[in-house]
């Protein structure tokens, strides 16, 4: 006999319906009716002892799962959390009744969630879901807002955007994949805040029309600065990022409190460069130094290229290699992502690129025969060391790429003598046309 007081009819008629592959199911259903059929002058000791609940709730029934189950879980729950009032607070009897209610309710749990065979790759709104592995890190559902238990529930990333959810959620998510957005609209919101105000959006969450409100009734409204529009609490989690507009017309860099959906757009985006900022704010270069070091680090890194691309030793060592994380930078010298701004702002940025820019410079003055061949002598005063496009003290011709000194150049009120000559080449090469 199991429990004390239990209903001798109640317990003939489950032995005799009790099989091996429903033996655990029993031990759930004679806890609980341990737990109903206690009188009132059973003793708080006595109530711990029949609450039956030391077999492993963390084992699956082997027959199938039915509603009832679940409810009698539930009030077991309930007559344990008033059996934990009842004893005398931190006494090892509340302690232990305290984990066997947290076995009871994992015990619900995996009921409500069986943990099937899902498929390890699931496609939904454009999102690429992966089955995750991990047990003991814990996360949060994006979509019911609570607490993914790994050791017992199953769970999706998707691997584009990194939306997590359980299994059970997953024909509930309305939310398309954000990678999708950044590969149909690879651009920033330029607008600082650009609010257009509850009464426009029809008192209702901008992404899954929840019925919102500043007071928080029903739902409390939460604004994005990146947006300027107005959520749910299940959308936005008052998660916080650097928000481009601000860095752009402002140089600020604060972090600011902006939805899910942006948070996750901004976080893919803050590595491509989108950012045109001589088109965008030319006059950011007059009140932000980095800004113009930057620039001229990064011309003359685009000066030093074709000596790397057509010398052997240079490709053998993959030098260009060495900005492979900022690729862009040896394609242009005006597009910039976000996170070179925040990189400029934070010092990061110049130390990496001047250190890359000195070993650049080395190989082709010092190291490199062949790219020392490939140097200028000033062809107006005829004196000085070799001169590369990259020194600071030279300037260029804009039509010909001539190396001058600075001085010598502008000092130059004739025309640059490598132009005159290919012109007069050039006119050598015009055939005379003698008259018949």
């Amino acid at each position: 006999d199991r429990g004390v007081g239990c209903k001798s009819g109640y317990n003939q008629m489950h032995f005799h319906n009790t099989t091996n592959d429903s033996l655990e199911n029993y031990h759930t259903n004679s806890a609980f009716y341990n737990i109903c059929s206690l009188g009132p002058e059973t003793t708080v000791q006595t109530r711990t002892m029949d609450l039956g609940l030391a077999e492993d709730h963390f084992s699956r029934p082997m027959g199938l799962i039915v509603a009832p189950d679940i409810e009698q879980l539930k009030m077991a729950i309930e007559e344990c959390k008033k059996l934990i009032l009842e004893l005398p607070e931190h006494s090892e009897r509340q302690k232990d009744t305290v984990v066997k209610l947290i076995h009871l309710r994992l015990k619900l749990q995996e009921l409500k969630d069986p943990g099937e065979d899902e498929p390890n790759l699931r496609i939904l709104l454009e999102h690429r879901f992966s089955k995750e592995k991990s047990k003991s890190v814990k996360q949060t559902c994006d979509k019911c807002s609570t607490i993914i238990w790994g050791l017992i529930q199953t769970w999706y990333t998707c691997t584009g955007c990194y939306y997590r959810c359980h299994s059970k959620c997953m024909n509930l998510i309305t939310k398309p994949c954000v990678r999708s957005k950044v590969s149909h609209q690879s651009e920033f919101e330029l607008s600082i805040c650009p609010e257009i105000g509850l009464d426009r959006q029809d008192y209702r969450c901008a992404e899954c029309r929840t019925p919102i409100s500043l007071r928080g009734v029903p739902s409390e409204a939460r604004q994005c600065d990146y947006t300027g529009q107005y959520y749910c609490s299940t959308c936005h989690w008052n998660d916080t990022a650097i928000v481009p507009a601000r860095v752009i017309h402002n140089w600020e860099f604060e972090s600011r409190k902006v939805c899910r959906s942006s948070m996750r757009y901004l976080a893919l985006m803050i590595s491509r460069p989108v950012l045109k900022l001589k088109e965008i704010n030319p006059l950011l270069f007059n009140f932000v130094e980095e800004l113009v070091e930057i620039r001229k680090l990064r011309q003359d890194i685009l000066l030093m290229k074709p000596y790397f691309i057509t010398c052997k030793e240079a490709m053998e060592a993959r030098l260009l290699l060495q900005l492979q994380d900022r690729q862009h930078f040896v394609e242009n010298d005006d597009m910039y992502s976000l996170q070179d701004l925040i990189d400029i702002s934070s010092g990061r940025l110049s130390c990496s690129l001047t250190e890359v820019h000195t070993t650049f410079a080395k190989h082709i003055k010092l190291d490199c025969e062949r790219c020392q061949a490939k140097g200028f002598v000033c062809e107006l005063c005829k004196e000085g060391d070799i001169l590369f496009p990259f020194d600071s003290h030279t300037s260029v011709c804009h039509d010909c790429s001539a190396v001058f000194h600075r001085d010598c150049y502008y000092d130059n009120s004739t025309t640059c003598p490598r132009c005159a000559r290919m012109t007069e080449r050039k006119q050598d090469e015009v055939p005379v046309v003698k008259d018949a």
